[in-house]
């Protein structure tokens, strides 16, 4: 059952997030490459445990409902937005893909719960929003630290395969929202 509190950790957890965002969203506009790729892991990386901590210590809340994806969306279509128009391994159709799935499934989410159905983030919402962060983090790494490679494989490659990966699952997830909410449209 979700409480109203608001001063929880996860809420909290949820707003640093909003704030490094738009840290990291400066960082990158500035070129600071460096310091926009941590920027970045570090607030992707509490999307992770802001969950796991609402769930495990009782603390969900209506407004970690709404804000805790809200956040998750400012960060990856920002970053999305952002790296398509630098010309990076994701393309403007790419970050096109991505913004329309998350307005999409924010309005059968917000759909959804006033007819008071359970729309809980599916697992493959949760696998795109990992390749989604990976593909930005690898795109960031690559303008951080052009030419580097890891096991043999450069990072610019490794960016434009993790780029296709994310666009794929952003698809099959999207799609997935949409089989989900077919009690919408029944009479």
């Amino acid at each position: 059952m979700a409480s109203d509190r608001i001063l929880t950790v996860p809420n909290i957890l949820s707003f640093t997030r909003l704030v490094l965002a738009v840290v990291f969203f400066v960082a990158f506009e500035q070129h600071w490459h460096v310091p926009a790729f941590w920027l970045f892991v570090v607030a992707a990386s509490t999307d992770c445990i802001d969950g796991w901590y609402a769930r495990r210590f009782g603390q969900v809340s209506r407004l970690g409902r709404i804000f805790d994806p809200l956040v998750d969306k400012v960060i990856v279509c920002g970053g999305y937005v952002m790296l398509a128009s630098a010309g990076t391994a994701i393309a403007p159709w790419m970050a096109v893909v991505v913004v329309v799935r998350e307005l999409m499934v924010t309005a059968i989410r917000a759909e959804m719960e006033k007819a008071g159905c359970d729309f809980s983030a599916a697992f493959s919402g949760k696998v795109k929003m990992v390749l989604q962060c990976v593909a930005i983090a690898l795109v960031l790494a690559e303008r951080a630290w052009p030419g580097m490679t890891a096991g043999g494989i450069g990072v610019a490659e490794m960016a434009h395969w993790a780029s296709w990966a994310a666009v794929a699952a952003t698809v099959w997830s999207g799609l997935e929202y949409l089989v989900a909410a077919r009690p919408l449209v029944r009479p």
